[in-house]
Parts: C-alpha cells; structure tokens; sequence
C-alpha cells in the first residue's frame, strides 16, 4: 500500500473515529444525572418571553419536542441523537448557562483560547526541547553522576502536584520576592487604559512566568525519562559502535544517528502534548487564577454548565485524534523501514 492508499485509510479511521466520540459523549451527557432537566428548564421558563428563543433552544438541543403548558414535552431519542450529531458537527456548542452567549463566542471572544495556548504552548514546547536535549546527555552518560542526578530530578518533578508547585512559586518568588505577580493575566489596573505594545508584553511575560515553569517542571520529566530509555537502546545497537569507529564526532553520533532511530515514541510523545492544549491545565490555571480553557472548564463544572462541558470534552477529543494522525503520517518520513500497511 502506497503513501495515497495509507492516507485514505487513515481518514476513513479517523472519521469513524469522530463519529465514535460524538455518540460516546452523547451517551455519557444523556446518562449523567440533571442534564436533559436543566435544558429543559431552561427551555420552559415561564420568564422567557421571547418565543422566538424558545424555538431557537428547542431546535438547537432537540430537549423539547413542544412545550405544554410551560411542561417540556421530550422528543424522542433518536431526535436528540441526531440533532446532538449535526450539532457537533457543525461546532453548534449552544449557549453557556453562565453567561447565556454562545459557547465558542466564550470561549474565542473572551481570549480563554488564546490564553491557555500561550501558557500550554510554550511551556509544553520548552519542556519538549530541555527533556529530549537533557535525555540524550544522560544517556551518553549512562550510570555517571550528572546521569544519576537529572533523573532523580526529573522523579522528583514529575510526581510532585502541580498544585503544590503552582502554591510553592507563588510563596517564593511573588510573596517574598515580589519578583512576579501571583496570579491572573494583566494587571487590574489596565481596565483604566492599555500600556503601549512593548509593556504590554513585558508585563504579560510576568504574568505568564509562574505558571509557564509550573508546568514545564512538571512536564520535563517524563520527556526526559522517555527520551532516555529510546536513546538507551538505540546506543546499544551495531550502527552506533560502526559510526564511533569510522571516527564520527560524538554529537554527531548522538544527534543524527541515535536520536533520529530512537525519536518514533517521541514523535507520538509530543503529537499527544501538543494535541492535549486546549484541554487546558485545569489545576495550574486555577492557582494562579489564569483565565484559560482549563479554569473555563473548572467553573462550568461548578456551575453544571453542560453545553460547555459537552463542548470541551469535544474538542479535546478531537485534538487528540487530529495528533494522533499527524503522528502516524510523520513515522513514514523520519523511518523509511515502516510501511504503509
């Protein structure tokens, strides 16, 4: 099977894929207790007025097949599973029960999404690049003592709660410091006039210091443990020892011999982490009161805001299938032995 062929496959899968999660999703929201009540409720409020909203609730969720008598009638299953789909389909999230406006305009307009892709992005990105460079120098040094103390580190850092981390920098460096702010995104102040360009992003880079190391503590550790163990058996192998004895510089040894061999689960490593952005980092975010998609989900939870709910598991979803994809296609280019089967 050619490259064409392989693709085609591969969307088809990943199609069927996105119909599994819709319907799975579907089914958990249908099952969990006060769901279809509350959007019945809200649809049969006797203090809605608007009948024009009314019709719009009724065939956005497909709750109510007609009200009667301010009662909610329910439509039948195969109604709300089929309008649930198009729904999803067509990125029709409906409207938050906290604010009543549109899900995406929420979650766009608000700069949630920006928000949690800058602070997810670079600090996934950076611990991407310290984890894979420091995995490759352990492993050369395999059994010394800077390859013993990066991985007692790394342990250390990747069980510790994010929380706890999040709660320790805020104590050091914003309480007794008072080198950065403790929380939030822009100062309060900037609600009586915006900063020229250039302070805008050097306040927002205090802003954004915290919780960016936060996470890239917490995230280093497991790529430089993966890193680590696919080097380590890469190293072992003839062609290392061939290149060493054709007297090859050793990061040349490393880099593009080694790495290059044993990068196929960090590809898969780093297609997930960057395919987990936008679900947010829902601990992070609310210790440090950033107003991402990862705090956005923490408040609908409280708040029992399914429509948003319902959409961010989604989304989620969706990215993780879109990265997953991505990820196969790019074995084929960095390991010319895999076929396309």
């Amino acid at each position: 099977m050619g490259l064409r062929g392989y693709l085609f496959k591969r969307t088809i899968n990943t199609v069927i894929l996105i119909f599994f999660v819709i319907t799975l999703n579907f089914i958990i929201f249908q099952l969990m207790p006060g769901v279809q009540g509350a959007i019945a409720n809200l649809i049969s409020n006797p203090r809605r007025t608007d009948s024009a909203q009314v019709e719009r609730l009724m065939q956005l969720y497909g709750i109510c097949e007609r009200i009667v008598n301010g009662d909610c009638i329910p439509a039948p299953l195969w109604t709300r599973f089929s309008k649930y789909m198009t729904n999803m389909l067509t990125l029709q999230f409906g409207d938050s029960f906290q604010t009543g406006k549109p899900v995406l305009h929420d979650m766009i307009e608000s700069g949630r999404l920006v928000n949690t892709l800058t602070l997810l992005g670079i600090a996934t990105a950076i611990s991407l690049i310290i984890g894979t460079l420091l995995g490759v120098l352990v492993a050369a040094r395999r059994g010394s003592f800077f390859d013993s103390g990066w991985v007692i580190t790394s342990l250390i850092t990747f069980s510790l709660p994010t929380f706890w981390m999040g709660l320790m920098l805020i104590m050091v460096f914003a309480q007794q410091l008072n080198w950065f702010p403790s929380g939030g995104i822009t100062p309060s102040r900037w609600i009586l006039g915006t900063p020229p360009l250039l302070d805008q992003i050097l306040i927002r880079a205090r802003y954004l210091f915290l919780p960016a190391l936060t996470l890239t503590l917490f995230f280093y550790g497991g790529n430089l443990l993966l890193t680590r163990a696919t080097m380590l058996e890469s190293l072992s192998e003839d062609y290392i020892i061939t290149a060493r004895a054709k007297g090859l510089p050793e990061r040349t040894v490393l880099f593009k011999h080694a790495l290059k061999n044993a990068s196929l689960p960090l590809v898969t490593n780093a297609a997930l982490s960057f395919g987990g952005l936008l679900g947010g980092a829902i601990i992070t975010e609310t210790v440090f009161n950033w107003d991402g998609l990862g705090l956005w989900i923490w408040n609908a939870i409280g708040w029992k805001d399914f429509p948003v709910m319902q959409a961010m598991f989604y989304i989620i979803a969706l990215c993780v299938i879109a990265a997953n994809f991505v990820s196969d296609i790019v074995y084929g280019v960095l390991d010319p032995r895999i076929k396309y089967e």
